[in-house]
């Protein structure tokens, strides 16, 4: 499948919030949109499942208008919506079927879910006894529980410890690996980088940036290195930097290292062979790669 969304404008009594994004994403990938609260995140999420219409664009099915009604699409909202007086399977049940479910299937998925996400013991249990990390994973079995075509994950992480972060981990996977369309939300970046291909940046209802993570990450880096200088030179490293202006443009510190920005023309054999030159003793000297919080950052963070 081949998800197309094409120049989406949406507004809210007279005020657009959305100002005509644009994105694709294919199943057996997982697209990371991303953004600050307010970006718009929540509102395309919402047109793509037709909880409201766009005022203007398009949404493409492998080609043909999509129409979220055609297809099974499994969505774990941020702010959660189960029932927390509820017993855990009659309200998994009673959704499952709601979406279309026969009562032997649902009932069958109910206990394939409650084991593989190691809470079968609650099956019985009323929601809002359960730790927040256990009700979270009663979410995303309801979530999962109708084999979606689509997957879209809200904050999934919220409120998990890292050994139930590991097993929606090796969740997640699961479906990218089964060919599913997954549209992964979160601000917690790391996770963002471990599943997803494709990312999507917004920023006040546009879209700041997008494309392949490795692709991006590979640009962010272009000229720029890391340099961590041994011990017995740190003293003198930054008077050595600061009389080579004609090789780098800026640098930076991080801790130990050093990010400098060569400058057009200049490569890094050059660079490497002046500090040499001037008795500099470097114990890193690689290529800089951005993390998606730095490109996070640059893209989406208001100046002041």
């Amino acid at each position: 499948m081949k998800l197309e969304v094409h120049d989406l404008h949406k507004s809210f009594q007279g005020k657009e919030v959305l100002h005509g994004i644009s994105f694709t994403i294919e199943s057996g990938k997982a697209l990371g949109l991303l953004g600050r609260n307010g970006a718009g995140k929540s509102t395309t999420i919402r047109i793509l499942m037709d909880v409201f219409k766009a005022n203007q664009g398009t949404l493409l099915m492998d080609g043909k208008p999509f129409h979220a009604k055609e297809y099974n699409i499994g969505y774990l909202p941020e702010e959660r919506g189960l029932y927390p007086k509820k017993k855990v399977s009659e309200q998994l049940l009673y959704l499952a079927e709601l979406r279309g479910m026969k009562k032997a299937e649902a009932k069958s998925n109910l206990k394939k879910w409650l084991k593989r996400l190691h809470i079968e013991e609650y099956e019985s249990s009323v929601l809002e006894t359960l730790s927040k990390g256990n009700q979270q994973k009663v979410q995303l079995a309801q979530t999962l529980m109708n084999d979606p075509d689509i997957v879209i994950l809200d904050e999934p992480f919220s409120g998990l410890d890292p050994v139930n972060s590991q097993i929606l981990q090796e969740v997640v996977q699961e479906q990218i690996q089964a060919g599913k369309l997954v549209i992964f939300s979160s601000h917690q970046m790391n996770y963002v980088e471990e599943f997803c291909e494709d990312i999507v940046i917004l920023h006040h209802g546009n879209v700041v940036l997008q494309g392949n993570l490795k692709q991006i990450k590979k640009a962010f880096g272009h000229n720029r290195l890391v340099l961590r200088p041994n011990e017995s030179c740190a003293g003198t490293f930054e008077d050595t930097l600061k009389q080579c202006q004609n090789m780098i443009n800026l640098y930076t510190k991080q801790a130990e290292d050093y990010i400098v920005e060569l400058k057009e023309g200049i490569d890094k054999q050059m660079l490497f062979a002046y500090l040499v030159n001037h008795h500099i003793d470097i114990d890193v000297f690689k290529i800089y790669e951005a993390s998606l919080t730095d490109i996070f950052v640059v893209k989406a963070g208001d100046e002041e």
